[in-house]
């Protein structure tokens, strides 16, 4: 089996370091994807931090390389498709490791560090690939991921991406017991800092992006997610087998003042195809600790409150379209044009135009992909 995990990074890799004695154990089947943005000195730590192990380093130079090298004169186009200088260059790693044929691709950020009992790769390869589980449903239409993890206080607590109408933050569920359930998707989550929104954080005293509250265990290791209901993927902690690539491009952010709603709305549309098609998502374990830097939560707040808004009207009409088609790229196709036609629905000006350059770069993804897949 070939498993590539890709990490978006201009850091030293400090986290890549205490993992490397679970990766160390499964070196033939691994492969590092590193993100960055070409920094001399820090590559060099990195690859002291990964020798042993198989890994590449792609900066913007390597990027720009890699797309001339399959769309010729016509690739600055396709070289478009990634954002500069975000989290969501990870999609970058994602077309690799589908080109170089990974059976399993985990994405993990760089503010992630082991928990003791959990191994990163056994934990996903557990959660995609064995039956077994307990799926939740509910009257919602989705589900609170944080309330699969203990608080350290009797707090109800929603997390970054999940939408704030009333009807939404309903938090009673129904659970059944399900034997025969392998995944497509895996979101694994965190002790430490959950993955809250600023205004969250704010609300709770944090001003340096990180807040009072913490997450100190989990409760099931394998929560499936039931058809019809979504819930908000943080890609900081996920994997996914390799047939999802063609429809998990994490959306172009970092553009008009919007960000920090790549992973959110890729996951809801991962999870609208994933129940048209017949495949389950999930979440749980592999806990990892998230210690997450300091920074500006009124940065934050400002980067992601026009995506907040977008986020009531989008996972709606989502929601509301039908699906005919038989794999992930098809569908992802349906649902650009389908976002196409409703961009009537958002009511301001900047919404529209972000929203048509989040569909046209989705369609430039489904180009790429279908390119490396000849």
């Amino acid at each position: 089996m070939k498993i590539y995990v890709v990490i978006a990074s201009v850091n030293e890799l400090l986290n890549m370091a205490r993992f490397k004695e679970q990766l160390i154990k499964n070196a033939n089947e691994i492969k590092i994807i590193v993100i960055d943005e070409g920094d001399k000195k820090i590559r060099e730590k990195n690859r002291q931090i990964l020798q042993g192990l198989q890994y590449d380093f792609y900066g913007p130079s390597e990027r720009r390389s890699w797309f001339s090298a399959r769309f010729g004169n016509n690739y600055e186009k396709y070289l478009t498709v990634i954002p500069e200088k975000c989290h969501a260059e990870t999609s970058f790693g994602f077309l690799v490791a589908y080109e170089e044929g990974a059976d399993i691709i985990i994405e993990v950020d760089d503010d992630c560090f082991p928990v003791s009992s959990y191994d990163l790769i056994r934990g996903h390869l557990d959660n995609l690939l064995k039956d077994g589980g307990f799926i939740v449903s509910s009257n919602s239409k989705w589900y609170n991921t944080i309330e699969n993890l203990v608080l350290d206080g009797n707090l109800l607590m929603f997390p970054r991406g999940h939408p704030y109408a009333s009807e939404s933050r309903v938090g009673s569920y129904s659970w059944r017991e399900m034997k025969t359930k392998k995944c497509g998707l895996n979101m694994g989550l965190w002790v430490g800092h959950p993955d809250l929104d600023a205004l969250t954080i704010l609300y709770n005293g944090g001003l340096d992006g990180r807040g009072s509250i913490k997450s100190i265990s989990l409760k099931r290791d394998k929560v499936i997610v039931d058809k019809g209901i979504y819930f908000a993927i943080c890609s900081m902690n996920t994997s996914f087998q390799r047939k999802i690539v063609p429809a998990f491009y994490q959306l172009y952010m970092k553009v008009m003042g919007i960000d920090r709603f790549d992973d959110i709305w890729s996951g809801l549309f991962i999870k609208k195809i994933a129940d048209h098609l017949g495949d389950s998502i999930c979440l749980g374990k592999p806990l990892v600790y998230h210690d997450k830097r300091p920074r500006s939560t009124f940065k934050d707040l400002k980067a992601e409150l026009e995506g907040m808004i977008m986020n009531e009207v989008l996972w709606k009409i989502v929601d509301s379209l039908e699906l005919s088609g038989k794999d992930y790229f098809e569908c992802y196709s349906e649902i650009a044009n389908g976002i196409e036609r409703n961009i009537e629905k958002f009511s301001e000006k900047v919404h529209r135009d972000f929203i048509s350059l989040q569909v046209e770069k989705m369609k430039l993804w489904l180009e790429v992909v279908d390119k490396i897949s000849r």
